[in-house]
């Protein structure tokens, strides 16, 4: 089976044996995160494959060279908002996936950084023993080593089964979320539910969403962007939208731990300058 992953406007990836088989076509033509830190102006296929490849070549994507240990990519992102929340105590445990694993159940702060710092939507792949000893070597547990199989539903469940509590979980369809609130309160868990990589849903997805996770984050989505009616937002031309009370309180947590300075004040959200969003709203 190859690996297979949506990257820079929600283009699909193939890779087989760490090489690019297959670039699909992007929804978006700019995204100002990826032209501040790659300097790419417009993504065009040629463009998705040279940034694949140089995730495989750089940081071992889909390869048993697959680096665990990776800084911050940007402030406020779905795998350094869940890192501080362990690191504060808001959290107890994550559920997410990872290249070469699968979905991967982890309390270690950087563990969680490592496996989310450099990928975005994962559709599937395949076990890659050595990622998998090193994401065990690391605290974490991976679901099926068998299958590598993404499954947060049965993350989730498995975290509770070891006793967790307060777990974050990122989730790309509304039909998952719904799912894990019936899970949430089958266990008497505390969830944050973060939805993820909604470049190019439509209008129902989007409000199905909104409506069953604490974090959203924009993306590319202008229909996102439309329905959304957040408690707080962080970031500006691509923002994560807290929905909660409890999405809120782990996004400000996170807040405390961003280098830079901060602008805190009451608005009307979503605050969205138009010359700082995605190109091509889909």
């Amino acid at each position: 089976m190859p690996h297979v992953m949506e990257i820079l406007g929600k283009a699909r990836v193939v890779v087989e044996n760490g090489e690019v088989t297959e670039v699909g076509e992007p929804l978006i033509g700019w995204c100002p995160i990826f032209d501040k830190a790659r300097g790419i102006k417009e993504f065009t296929k040629e463009e998705i494959r040279k940034n694949m490849e140089f995730r495989i070549k750089d940081f071992g994507l889909f390869t048993s060279k697959r680096q665990l240990d990776m800084d911050i990519f940007v402030g406020f992102g779905a795998s350094e908002t869940m890192m501080t929340g362990l690191t504060s105590g808001l959290l107890d445990t994550t559920v997410t996936a990872c290249d070469g694993a699968g979905t991967v159940i982890s309390n270690n702060p950087n563990l969680v950084q490592g496996i989310g710092a450099r990928i975005s939507g994962l559709v599937e792949t395949e076990p890659i023993d050595e990622t998998i000893n090193g994401i065990n070597g690391r605290g974490g547990i991976v679901l099926d080593p068998l299958t590598a199989r993404i499954d947060p539903l049965a993350g989730v469940r498995k975290a509770a089964q070891l006793g967790y509590r307060k777990i974050a979980v990122t989730v790309v369809f509304p039909e998952t979320a719904k799912e894990l609130r019936e899970i949430e309160k089958e266990f008497d868990l505390e969830l944050v539910i973060i939805g993820a990589h909604v470049t190019g849903i439509d209008r129902q997805t989007a409000q199905g969403l909104i409506d069953s996770v604490d974090i959203v984050t924009s993306c590319a989505s202008k229909q996102i962007r439309e329905l959304v009616k957040p408690l707080v937002q962080v970031g500006s031309a691509v923002p994560l939208f807290g929905l909660t009370q409890r999405g809120k309180e782990l996004l400000l947590e996170r807040a405390k731990e961003v280098d830079s300075p901060l602008f805190v004040s009451s608005a009307k959200l979503p605050s969205l300058p138009e010359e700082k969003q995605p190109r091509e709203l889909v």
